[in-house]
């Protein structure tokens, strides 16, 4: 294995992992569209899926009392009904239009309260229900179930500690589901696990550098940033769709 293309990987990692540990989300979003350029993506893929599992592990053993319970559980129960919908019915529809509607959606959510950021917010957790269904329906179809989740715990403006948190909770149940399908489906190659090995050190030092990161930064401040950083979600998305990346 060559040393200077792990020494690109570990660094893809880390910079992707101290993004997700700092602000709850977004590794995947920086990972994949670098990985690929490297590695295939068959080995990128259950790489990420992997990394993913452990940083949700890691940040929640430490911070699993931010959890916002009250929401994450209903998210996570209406992602669970959503999934398998998502897998029968909408396999044939356009991938590359569903993409493209929401990365529009999502930029101009992120626009809309970076100009008036204290006109939309929600005050309790009915809307969990659809927001969690409509990402499972999402992620069983086309493995985006993320940007839904991130938008509604951009709404709920919680501090920048339980966004992260509740994120995670999220992310770890869903990521169950995600490890047990690449294990069916034989993706946990030793190509995949020996890079995984690697990275796993790296993983470990970015959650915590993240998680410093993140309490340091102010509540006004942080979900701004998070608006900036969905801007950038939704032009992968876009981008994603036209076959750019």
């Amino acid at each position: 294995m060559d040393l200077g293309l792990v020494l690109v990987i570990l660094f893809i990692v880390f910079i992707s992992t101290l993004t997700r540990s700092t602000f709850g989300f977004g590794d995947a979003l920086i990972a994949m569209p670098l990985l690929v350029f490297f590695i295939d993506i068959k080995i990128a893929t259950p790489l990420i899926a992997l990394i993913a599992f452990i940083i949700a592990i890691s940040i929640l053993i430490k911070n699993w009392r931010g959890v916002e319970f009250k929401s994450a559980w209903r998210l996570i129960i209406a992602s669970l009904i959503g999934i398998p919908i998502g897998l029968w019915y909408l396999e044939d529809m356009n991938e590359n239009l569903i993409k493209l509607v929401l990365g529009v959606l999502i930029i101009f959510f992120a626009i809309y309260n970076l100009l008036k950021p204290k006109l939309i917010y929600l005050k309790n957790e009915r809307l969990s229900w659809i927001f969690g269904f409509f990402a499972g329906i999402l992620g069983g179809a086309y493995n985006t179930n993320g940007p839904l989740i991130v938008v509604y715990s951009a709404l709920k403006k919680w501090n920048p500690q339980n966004f992260r948190a509740t994120l995670q909770s999220y992310f770890f149940t869903t990521g169950i589901l995600v490890i047990i399908g690449h294990g069916i489906a034989g993706n946990f190659t030793q190509e995949v696990l020996t890079y995984f090995a690697y990275a796993l050190p790296v993983v470990l030092i970015a959650v915590i550098l993240g998680g410093q990161i993140n309490k340091k930064i102010p509540v006004d401040r942080f979900h701004k940033y998070i608006y900036m950083v969905l801007i950038l979600l939704g032009l992968m998305l876009i981008a994603n769709s036209l076959t750019i990346i």
